[in-house]
């Protein structure tokens, strides 16, 4: 391998969002690098399982220290950089607390830089209740001059009940797909020009499915943005953790 490629570290906390970024990593790095090239990466995952309390009851310092000891690790393995593509962990991950060992890519600041690449104006999110009522997305989306947009409360909860009853356990039934696209058409009515998908399975459970707006796929958005980096097509991350810029609250 070439000394000039950067080794990346996936911070994994659900294993359906890591497994997708580290294939879509390996896969664009042959695209971009040659036939089963790609460089040196690095998975460590702590079970999803040990930061459930923590997040019901919104102790996200808790679920920030447990996430820093796989950067750590991450970083005795060799890895120059990470990122997470877990969404609802970048609360945690924004969260006030020590610099990091190695800086990171934050999702979504990746994200918010597609919309605006495409010239989107209004993006509604769809993730869990964390990540869609939470601040990182009001934060990276305001950050580029894009309006946020949720779905109403009964919609939410439905969202977030899918997500953690069924897509982090593998389950991807065809009722849920009708109901994320149902969804997603009430966002176009009210303006949006396109939705984020910043839960890691939902472009999983949407793969071939048409849907009413454009998809950010927030998941494959941060592994070529992180093959960028790993290659030299792009500047090394300088955030650490904790609060992005002056509107974070």
């Amino acid at each position: 391998m070439s000394d000039a490629l950067k080794h990346f570290g996936i911070l994994a906390h659900s294993a359906e969002g890591a497994a997708l970024c580290f294939t879509t990593f390996c896969h664009e790095g042959g695209k971009r690098l040659g036939p089963d090239i790609h460089p040196d990466v690095t998975v460590d995952c702590i079970a999803f399982g040990h930061c459930m309390d923590a997040w019901d009851k919104g102790d996200f310092a808790f679920v920030r220290n447990v996430h820093a000891q796989s950067v750590t690790r991450l970083a005795k393995a060799g890895a120059d950089f990470f990122a997470c593509a877990d969404n609802t962990s970048h609360i945690a991950l924004e969260h006030e607390g020590p610099a990091f060992d190695i800086p990171g890519l934050n999702i979504g600041d990746v994200v918010a830089a597609e919309a605006r690449r495409l010239g989107m104006k209004k993006v509604g999110v769809l993730g869990t209740r964390f990540t869609m009522e939470g601040p990182v997305y009001k934060r990276a989306l305001a950050a580029q001059g894009i309006e946020r947009a949720i779905p109403d409360a009964r919609d939410g909860a439905e969202i977030d009940r899918v997500v953690f009853e069924e897509l982090v356990r593998g389950k991807f039934l065809d009722a849920s797909k009708s109901f994320y696209a149902g969804v997603i058409e009430k966002l176009a009515a009210e303006g949006c020009d396109g939705v984020a998908m910043v839960c890691t399975e939902i472009p999983i459970l949407l793969d071939g499915v048409k849907t009413a707006l454009p998809a950010l796929d927030s998941t494959r958005l941060l592994a070529k943005a992180a093959l960028d980096v790993a290659r030299g097509a792009a500047p090394m991350p300088q955030w650490r953790g904790g609060p992005v810029g002056e509107d974070y609250s």
